[in-house]
C-alpha cells in the first residue's frame, strides 16, 4: 500500500510533538507500510539460554559499589490508566495496601533507599497526557518533597491512530482525544530524546538508568545489580524471570539465529500457528520483567547515529477510533516495547532475578493477590510473597466477567480481604462477597449461579468446592438491578439537583448513589470502615432516598451509618459531624437537599457528596461520579434490608443469616455536634447578655427549612429566649409552599416585619420593629442579615465581619483572622478590610470548594497557613474554617457576637445594626451592589448569549460606554494558589477604569431552565449616603445593553433583584 507520512507529520507537529518522536513514528509506520506484521517466526528465534541468576551467580561474587549511585537515575513508567481493570485514573493510584497505592509504596521506596544509601538518589517518573495531573497532584498533596524537585516528569508522547484501510490519520468529531493513542512505553527512549532530559542527564553525570513499571513493587533499585551491571560493562540490561503457567501467555527473551542478538517476542508479534510454541515454558524459560538498566552514554551513541531517535520493532493493535463504540471507524495503533530495544545494543544482556522482583497488578486476580496476606511489604516497601506461602504463590482464578473491572473486586471484599496465605488455588464463578474473616485453605473453588452475590462463609474454607446458588444470605442479601445511563447525571458545585419526578423515576436516584458509591471507592476509601453519614433538608422525598442510600449502602459495603434525626441535618451541621464527631470516623456523607431551591413534588430535590474533611466533592470527584453515571449497567440494593425508624434516637443493628457480617444504624441527634462546635466560637453569655437587654429583640425566619430545630436549640434551649423569636421554625416538605431563599424578594414576611419592602425601602409598620432579624436558607447554609428598617448587603456583611473578627473568640483565641476570600461576583468590601488590616486576600469562583482548599493549605497540602480564615459569597453564604460549608446560624451569631461586644456597656444607647454598616462606610468607602436575578430562562439562548459576550471581550477592551470605560473584559479564570488547579470560564468580566464592574454568569443551581446573573458595583469613598438604584442606574443601563437579554431570553426584566 502507498501512503503518505506527511499528513501523519502535519498532524504531530501541530500538536508540538518532538522531532525525535515523530522519527520514531515515521520508522514504526514506514515498517506497517512495508507490509511488516512484526510477527516473529518460531523457526527464525532460538531459546535464551545460560543467563546468570542473581542470586546464585552475582550475588555470592559481586562486590557491591555505593558510589554508583550518583551516577545512576532511577524512573517508573506510569504512563497506564488501566482501562482494563475498568480505571479512569492513573492504574499507579489504586489502592494496593490498606490505604497505600502504587504511588505511596513507590515514594516511600524511593525515601527509603535515600535514607539507606544516604544519598539523593534521583527519581523519575514517565507520565502520560492521561496521568500526569493526578499524580503530580498526588505528589504535590502527599509527598511534596519529591514533587519539588527538578526534572521528575518526562512526558509520554502521544500518536495518532491510523485508519485501518488508508493509513491515514483517523478522526473522531465526538471527542478529538480519542484520535490519539500512546506510543507503547517503547517511547521512553524518544521522550527523553526529545525532551532533552537525556542530554541533561549525561550533563549532569548520570550514566546509568533503572526503569520499571509502576505497578510493580518489586522493582527497587538493587546495588548489588547495579554494580554487576557496572563491572559486565553492558550496554543494556533486562531482568528475566523463569516462566510458569500463569506466565506463559506474556512475552519472552529468545536469540534471533540470524546474528545471535537477544531480542524480546511479545505476544502480538506471534503467528498463531507459533502459539503453542511461543506458550511452551520448558522451551522459552525467560520472561521480560520490564526491570531494564540502561547505560544513558551508549544509548546517545546511537540515538545519533540512527538520526535522532532508537528504531524499534513494530506492534500494531487493531482497534476502533472510539474504545467506547465498536461501531466507530477501525484503526490501527502503532506501538513500540520499551524491552525490545535490548536488540539496538551491542553487547546487551539478561539475567535471571527471582519473583520478589517481579510483583505486577494486571488483572484483578492479581490485586487481589497483592492486598491479601499472601504478599507482605518489606521495611524498604517492596511487596514480596510472604515466606508462609512455601515459595509459591497461590493461583487465584477469578470469573473474569464477574471481576473484570476493579470496582466489582471491591464489592466483593467490602468486608476485607480474606487470607490466601495458605492456599494453593482459588477458583470463584459467579458474584460472592467475601471478608477478613476468611481464612481459603488448600485448593477451593466456588460457585455461585444465582444474580444476587452471596457471602462466602466465615472462618475456614479449606480444599472444598462450594456451591452458594441456592443459599439465603437474608437482610443482607445484595441484588444486582439491572440499568443503564441516565442523561444529564453531572453533579455541579452543589450537587445534582433536578426536579422531583426526575429523582422519583425509575433508577434515577439508584443510578446517581452507586455512581457515587463507584466514584469514592476508586480514590481508595474503604467503605466498609469508618461511617458514612446521612441527612438532609427535610424536603418532599428525603424520608423515601434516606432509606434507599441505606439499602445501597449496605450493599456497597457500608458497615455503619449515622442518620440525622428525623431524616434532617443542615448542611453546615453535616460538615461539622465529620469534623467533629469522633473525628476521622466518618469518610463522607450524602446530604440530600436543593439548597434555597423551592421544595415538594412539583418542584427540585437534589442530592451531594461531602468528603471527609467535611467538604464539597473536589471536582476530581464529581467528574468520576459523572463518568460512572454515562457507563453504568447495574446497582446494587439490599431490597430485604430493614426500613429504619428516624424518628427516635438510637441504635439498630442488623446481621446477616449466617452471623458473617452485621451493619450498625445510628440515629443521631441533627443538632448536638453542631451546637457544641458553635459554643466553642462565640462567648454564649454575652450574646445572651444582649439578648436579654430590654431594649434588644429579634426575630430569627427560618422559612420552614432545617433550621429550625437549629435556631430553637440556640437560642431558646441555650440563650434562654422566648421560642417566638423563630418563626416559621418547623420544618416542612415543601417549605410551606414558600421559596426558602432568604432575601428581599422571597423573605418578604420576615422583611416586611423589619419594615421594609423587597428593594430595601422603608415602609411603616403596625408592630414594633425588632432590633436585630435574619433568615436562613432550605438546608440551613445561606443568610441574610437586616437591622430595623436595614439591609445589610452580604458583600458588606462578609467585610464587616471581617473588620470585627477580633471581638469573636474563635479569632481572638488564635491570634487573630489571617485570610480573607470572597467569590468573584461579590463586591470588594472586604477587599478593602483585608488591605487595610494585612489579611490573605482570595478572589476565588463560585463555589464553597475553593475556599476549602484555602482552609487545608497547611494541613492537607502542607502549604501555607491561612487561618483563622473568613470567606464569603455575594449569594447570602458566610463562613469560616470552624467547618467546610458556609454556615447560615454562624453568620447570625457571629453578628450577635459583634453587637454583644458593640453594646457591652448597657447604660449606653444601643449601637445598631445601621449605626455599625455606616460606621464601616464612613471608614472604608461604600461598593454600591446589585445583583439582578433572570431565573428559569431557556438554558441554549442563555448560553448563546454568554458566548457572544464571551466572543466579543477582546473587542470590549477599552471601549468607552457611557461615562464609562472599559478596562478590561474577560472570562474570569482562576489558578488554585494551593494545588494549582486551573478552573476556567467563571464568569465574564466588564472592569471599569474607575474600579466599578459588571460580572455575568451563568448558574447551575436551579433545578430546570437556567438563570443568568448580572452583578453591579460601583464603589464610592465618600459619597455612602446615596440611594442604590441611583447610584448604580447608568451601569445597569450598560450592562443590559452589552448582554443583549431581551434579545436573547425575551426579557429585560429580573425575577430577583438583590
Amino acid at each position: 500500500m502507498t501512503a503518505s507520512f506527511e499528513c501523519i507529520r502535519a498532524k504531530m507537529e501541530a500538536e508540538s510533538i518532538s522531532q525525535s518522536a515523530i522519527s520514531a513514528f515515521e520508522s514504526t509506520f514506514k515498517s506497517l507500510i512495508a507490509g511488516e506484521t512484526g510477527i516473529i517466526s518460531e523457526s527464525s528465534i532460538s531459546p535464551a539460554s545460560d543467563l546468570l541468576n542473581l542470586d546464585k551467580d552475582i550475588v555470592p561474587n559481586i562486590t557491591s559499589d555505593p558510589t554508583l549511585l550518583t551516577q545512576t537515575v532511577v524512573l517508573k513508567l506510569n504512563g497506564g490508566l488501566g482501562t482494563g481493570m475498568g480505571l479512569d485514573f492513573a492504574k499507579s493510584l489504586l489502592p494496593v495496601k490498606g490505604s497505600d497505592t502504587f504511588l505511596d509504596l513507590t515514594a516511600k521506596q524511593v525515601l527509603k533507599m535515600r535514607e539507606e544509601f544516604k544519598s539523593d538518589v534521583k527519581f523519575m517518573l514517565m507520565n502520560s497526557f492521561s496521568t500526569s495531573k493526578d499524580t503530580l497532584s498526588f505528589f504535590a498533596e502527599k509527598y511534596p518533597s519529591i514533587a519539588a524537585e527538578e526534572g521528575l516528569e518526562l512526558m509520554q508522547n502521544k500518536v495518532p491512530k491510523l485508519d485501518a484501510t488508508t493509513f491515514e490519520p483517523a478522526t473522531c468529531s465526538s471527542n478529538t482525544s480519542n484520535e490519539w493513542c500512546p506510543p507503547g512505553h517503547g517511547d521512553l527512549y524518544a521522550a527523553l530524546i526529545g525532551s532533552g532530559h537525556l542530554d541533561s542527564l549525561l550533563a549532569n553525570g548520570y550514566k546509568y538508568m533503572f526503569v520499571s513499571n509502576s505497578d510493580n513493587l518489586g522493582a527497587t533499585l538493587d546495588l548489588a545489580i547495579l554494580s554487576h551491571f557496572s563491572q559486565s560493562n553492558a550496554s543494556f540490561m533486562m531482568e528475566c524471570c523463569e516462566r510458569t503457567e500463569n506466565d506463559k501467555k506474556g512475552g519472552h527473551l529468545c536469540v534471533r539465529s540470524a546474528d545471535g542478538q537477544l531480542i524480546l517476542r511479545e505476544s502480538a508479534m506471534c503467528s498463531d500457528e507459533d502459539e503453542s510454541e511461543f506458550q511452551n515454558i520448558s522451551k522459552h524459560r525467560f520472561f521480560n520483567t520490564n526491570n531494564l538498566w540502561i547505560r544513558l552514554d551508549i544509548l546517545k551513541e546511537i540515538v545519533d547515529k540512527s538520526g535522532g531517535f532508537i528504531p524499534l520493532p513494530m506492534i500494531m493493535n487493531n482497534k476502533t477510533v472510539d474504545p467506547k463504540n465498536d461501531s466507530s471507524q477501525k484503526v490501527v495503533q502503532l506501538e513500540t516495547a520499551m524491552g525490545a530495544a535490548i536488540e539496538c545494543f551491542s553487547g546487551a544482556s539478561a539475567i535471571v532475578v527471582p519473583r520478589r522482583r517481579f510483583a505486577p497488578v494486571k488483572k484483578c486476580n492479581d490485586l487481589l493477590l497483592l492486598r491479601s496476606d499472601a504478599y507482605i511489604i518489606t521495611d524498604d516497601f517492596r511487596a514480596v510473597l510472604n515466606p508462609e506461602c512455601g515459595g509459591s504463590a497461590p493461583v487465584i482464578n477469578l470469573d473474569s466477567k464477574k471481576y473484570k473491572i476493579v470496582s466489582k473486586l471491591d464489592e466483593a471484599t467490602v468486608g476485607g480481604i480474606p487470607s490466601l496465605v495458605n492456599c494453593k488455588r482459588l477458583t470463584i464463578k459467579g458474584r460472592v462477597t467475601m471478608t477478613s474473616s476468611t481464612t481459603f485453605k488448600g485448593d477451593v473453588s466456588i460457585v455461585n449461579s444465582s444474580v444476587d452475590a452471596k457471602p462466602v462463609p466465615i472462618g475456614s474454607v479449606e480444599n472444598v468446592d462450594l456451591d452458594l446458588s441456592n443459599t439465603n444470605p437474608g437482610p443482607l442479601a445484595s441484588t444486582a438491578i439491572i440499568s443503564g445511563p441516565i442523561d444529564g447525571q453531572k453533579p455541579g458545585t452543589s450537587g445534582l439537583r433536578k426536579k422531583t419526578k426526575a429523582f422519583v423515576a425509575e433508577h434515577y436516584l439508584n443510578n446517581f448513589v452507586q455512581a457515587t458509591f463507584d466514584a469514592v471507592r476508586s480514590t481508595g476509601t474503604d467503605l466498609s470502615k469508618g461511617t458514612l453519614l446521612i441527612g438532609g433538608d427535610g424536603r418532599y422525598y428525603n424520608d423515601v432516598a434516606i432509606q434507599t442510600i441505606i439499602k445501597m449502602g449496605v450493599a456497597a459495603g457500608v458497615k455503619s451509618f449515622w442518620i440525622g434525626k428525623d431524616g434532617l441535618l443542615s448542611t453546615p451541621a453535616v460538615s461539622a459531624i465529620i469534623r467533629e464527631r469522633s473525628p476521622g470516623e466518618s469518610y463522607g456523607s450524602f446530604i440530600l437537599t436543593a439548597s434555597h431551591n423551592p421544595g415538594g413534588p412539583e418542584e427540585d430535590f437534589g442530592i451531594k457528596y461531602n468528603c471527609g474533611n467535611g467538604g464539597p466533592a473536589p471536582e476530581k470527584l464529581t467528574d468520576a461520579i459523572f463518568k460512572n453515571t454515562t457507563t453504568i449497567k447495574s446497582y446494587n440494593i439490599c431490597n430485604d434490608f430493614p426500613i429504619i425508624d428516624l424518628s427516635t434516637s438510637g441504635i439498630t443493628n442488623v446481621a446477616s443469616a449466617d452471623g458473617s457480617a452485621s451493619v450498625k444504624v445510628e440515629v443521631i441527634d441533627s443538632t448536638e455536634d453542631h451546637v457544641k462546635l458553635l459554643k466553642t466560637i462565640f462567648d454564649f453569655s454575652a450574646i445572651k447578655k444582649l439578648l436579654d437587654r430590654p431594649d434588644f429583640s429579634m426575630i430569627f425566619d427560618c422559612m420552614h427549612g432545617v433550621n429550625g430545630p437549629y435556631s430553637r436549640a440556640i437560642l431558646v434551649d441555650e440563650l434562654g429566649q422566648d421560642p417566638s423569636c423563630c418563626m416559621n421554625a418547623i420544618p416542612k416538605d415543601d417549605f410551606n409552599g414558600q421559596h426558602a431563599d432568604p432575601n428581599l424578594t422571597y423573605a418578604k414576611e420576615l422583611v416586611a416585619i423589619m419594615g421594609l419592602d423587597k428593594k430595601a425601602n422603608k415602609i411603616d409598620t403596625v408592630k414594633p420593629i425588632p432590633s436585630f432579624g435574619c433568615a436562613s436558607d432550605g438546608d440551613g447554609d445561606r443568610n441574610m442579615i437586616l437591622g430595623s428598617q436595614f439591609f445589610v448587603t452580604p458583600s458588606d456583611s462578609l467585610a464587616i465581619i471581617a473588620a470585627h473578627a477580633n471581638k469573636i473568640p474563635f479569632f481572638s483565641s488564635k491570634g487573630g483572622l489571617k485570610g480573607v476570600a470572597r467569590s468573584m461576583p461579590t463586591s470588594g468590601a472586604v477587599d478593602l478590610v483585608a488591605k487595610e488590616l494585612g489579611f490573605d486576600l482570595f478572589e476565588t469562583p463560585t463555589g464553597w470548594k475553593f475556599f476549602g482548599n484555602l482552609m487545608d493549605s497547611a494541613a492537607v497540602f502542607k502549604g501555607k497557613d491561612y487561618t483563622p480564615f473568613i470567606c464569603g459569597e455575594e449569594s447570602f453564604g458566610t463562613g469560616s474554617n470552624h467547618v467546610r460549608e458556609k454556615d447560615g446560624i454562624w453568620a447570625v451569631l457571629a453578628w450577635l457576637q459583634i453587637l454583644a461586644v458593640l453594646n457591652e456597656d448597657e447604660s449606653k444607647p444601643l449601637m445598631s445594626v445601621e449605626d455599625i454598616v455606616k460606621e464601616h462606610w464612613a471608614k472604608y468607602g461604600r461598593n454600591y451592589y446589585c445583583r439582578w436575578d433572570f431565573e428559569g430562562v431557556d438554558k441554549v439562548a442563555a448560553t448563546a448569549m454568554m458566548e457572544k459576550m464571551r466572543a466579543e471581550t477582546t473587542a470590549n477592551t477599552g471601549k468607552v460606554l457611557g461615562s464609562y470605560t472599559v478596562a478590561t473584559a474577560d472570562d474570569f479564570t482562576y489558578v488554585d494558589p494551593v494545588d494549582g488547579s486551573v478552573s476556567k470560564k467563571q464568569g465574564l468580566r466588564f472592569l471599569m477604569s474607575d474600579g466599578s464592574r459588571i460580572i455575568f454568569r451563568l448558574s447551575g443551581t436551579a433545578g430546570s431552565g437556567a438563570t443568568v446573573r448580572m452583578y453591579i458595583e460601583q464603589y464610592e469613598q465618600n459619597k455612602i449616603d446615596l440611594d442604590v438604584t441611583s447610584a448604580l442606574g447608568e451601569l445597569v443601563k450598560i450592562a443590559l445593553s452589552v448582554c443583549d437579554i431581551k434579545k436573547f431570553c425575551g426579557t429585560e426584566t429580573p425575577t430577583v433583584i438583590t
